[in-house]
């Protein structure tokens, strides 16, 4: 859904431990742990956490109704997300054939920006138990995750000048075709659908 574009790891981010320790998930959903998600020792790479997060996000924005990688803006520009910020801490490992479960503890929105707070947990192996125990206790790692609002133009701008159009040639870029992209604010509709998201699980 999200695609990553600078990752800032940090051991030190008691703010989102907070988050995932007091309060109930805006979304919450289980993976399995296969073994290409783990090393040798079958200890899940810590690389994978950020897979599980951006994952989750992606599953949310399905659910509260974003079925598309791509928004498509009414003058056909396209419209999606880039991680701007990621700050991580791991608490414990996660481990081969195990049942975590991947939150969104919160979310804040900026004009040109979506703060994600998440975090993963160890999946309880019966209800009853699961009921019992601390999230405190289950926490595996937490984040707080920027993502930012970016639009790609429809087309590459081009130059008449040979000269430039030399230096364009050899732009690794041009080369792909890459349309350029600069920063927007979060659309209106998508705004609107998060709003909604944040007040009905308020009033659960």
């Amino acid at each position: 859904m999200i695609s990553n574009h600078t990752n800032n790891d940090t051991s030190n981010n008691a703010s989102s431990d907070t988050v995932a320790s007091v309060t109930t998930p805006l979304f919450a959903t289980e993976y399995h742990i296969y073994i290409n998600h783990t090393d040798a020792g079958g200890i899940v790479y810590h690389a994978n956490h950020l897979v599980f997060f951006e994952n989750a996000r992606r599953d949310w924005f399905t659910k509260i109704g974003l079925n598309g990688y791509f928004l498509q803006a009414d003058n056909g520009q396209v419209q999606h997300f880039v991680v701007s910020q990621a700050e991580l801490n791991y608490r414990k490992a996660i481990l081969l054939d195990e049942i975590i479960e991947t939150r969104i503890d919160k979310v804040e929105l900026k004009p040109a920006s979506i703060i994600f707070y998440q975090s993963i947990h160890r999946k309880a192996k019966n209800a009853e138990l699961a009921v019992a125990i601390n999230p405190a206790d289950t926490l595996l790692s937490s984040a707080r995750i920027v993502i930012a609002c970016v639009q790609n133009q429809v087309q590459p701008e081009t130059s008449n000048s040979s000269h430039e159009s030399e230096k364009i040639v050899d732009s690794p870029a041009t080369m792909t075709n890459v349309a350029p992209i600069r920063p927007i604010r979060v659309p209106s509709k998508l705004h609107a659908m998060i709003t909604q998201a944040i007040a009905n699980h308020a009033n659960k």
